[in-house]
C-alpha cells in the first residue's frame, strides 16, 4: 500500500504489539453488543478506513482478512475508536447478515458463566457448514 507520509500519522499514534498487532473490538453499532475481537496490523487498519469495512491480520494464516469475504458477512464501519493507552482499537460496526460468529451466532461472545459452568446463550442462526 502506497499512502504519503502525513496519512499515516493515525497509525503512528497506535501502540503495536511487539508482533506489531493491537487487539480490534468489533462492537454492534446499533445494539452496542460486542460481537467479537480479532487482531489488526498498521496495513488492516489503514485498509479498513480506507474501504469503511473491517480488516482484520489473522494470526493462523499470517495474511490480512476481510470479514465477510468466505461468509458474505461483511462488517460496515460506523467508526474506529482508539481507547486511552493507545493499544485496542473499538470498530463500530453494522453486521450484515446479522451472523459475526464462524459458529453461525450473532456474536462470538455466547457463552456466559452460570454458577461455574459456561452457558451457551444464544442460538446458531445458520449453520456454519453453509456459510463457510
Amino acid at each position: 500500500m502506497s499512502t504519503s507520509r502525513s496519512s499515516n500519522r493515525f497509525l503512528d499514534q497506535v501502540k503495536w504489539d511487539a508482533n506489531g498487532l493491537a487487539p480490534a473490538i468489533a462492537q454492534d453499532a446499533d445494539t452496542g453488543r460486542v460481537l467479537m475481537m480479532a487482531w489488526m496490523n498498521r496495513e488492516a487498519l489503514a485498509l479498513s478506513a480506507q474501504e469503511g469495512r473491517a480488516i482484520y491480520w489473522s494470526r493462523s494464516r499470517h495474511q490480512l482478512w476481510r470479514k465477510g469475504e468466505t461468509s458474505g458477512h461483511v462488517q460496515e464501519l460506523a467508526g474506529i475508536f482508539l481507547d486511552c493507552d493507545a493499544d485496542v482499537i473499538l470498530l463500530k460496526v453494522r453486521q450484515l447478515g446479522g451472523i459475526a460468529c464462524h459458529t453461525g451466532r450473532e456474536s462470538c461472545f455466547f457463552r456466559e458463566l452460570k454458577g461455574e459452568q459456561w452457558e451457551t446463550i444464544d442460538p446458531v442462526l445458520k449453520d456454519p457448514k453453509e456459510i463457510y
